[in-house]
C-alpha cells in the first residue's frame, strides 16, 4: 500500500522557494535517495504523523534524546512547569547547579552549550 504525501509534496515544492535545499537540513533535502521528504505535523508516543495524516513508528526518535517517545506525560508537564519561569535567561541559575551535580566521574564537572 502506498502512503499518500500529498500534502508533505506541496509544502516541500513550497519549501524549495524559500530555503536551500527545500527543507533547514541538508540531511532531509533527500537529493542523494529521491523522492519527497514527509512533513511531519506531531509526534504521539512512538509515532510520528505526517501532514497527510500517515502514521510512522519513529525510529529516529530525534537522534536519542525521545527515548520516552514524543510527548510523554511527565516530560510535557516538566516542560510546562519550567516555562512557567521563563525561558532564557542568559544569567546562571540554580537548576544548572543541581544538574552538574549529577555529572558523571571521570568528567566531575560539565559544561551545557550551545554551539
Amino acid at each position: 500500500m502506498t502512503a499518500i504525501t500529498t500534502r508533505s509534496d506541496a509544502l516541500f515544492a513550497a519549501g524549495q522557494q524559500v530555503l536551500p535545499g527545500g527543507v533547514n537540513s541538508p540531511v532531509r533535502a533527500f537529493r542523494s535517495v529521491g523522492g519527497s521528504p514527509r512533513f511531519i505535523a506531531r509526534g504521539e508516543g512512538p509515532y510520528l504523523i505526517d501532514a497527510d495524516g500517515n502514521r510512522l513508528v519513529d525510529l529516529i526518535c530525534s537522534w536519542g534524546p525521545l527515548i520516552l517517545g514524543h510527548a510523554h506525560p511527565r516530560i510535557m508537564a516538566a516542560v510546562a512547569e519550567a516555562l512557567s519561569r521563563g525561558t532564557s535567561y542568559g544569567a546562571p541559575t540554580g537548576l544548572e547547579v543541581i544538574m552538574g551535580s549529577g555529572s558523571a566521574p571521570p568528567s566531575r564537572r560539565s559544561r551545557w552549550c550551545a554551539s
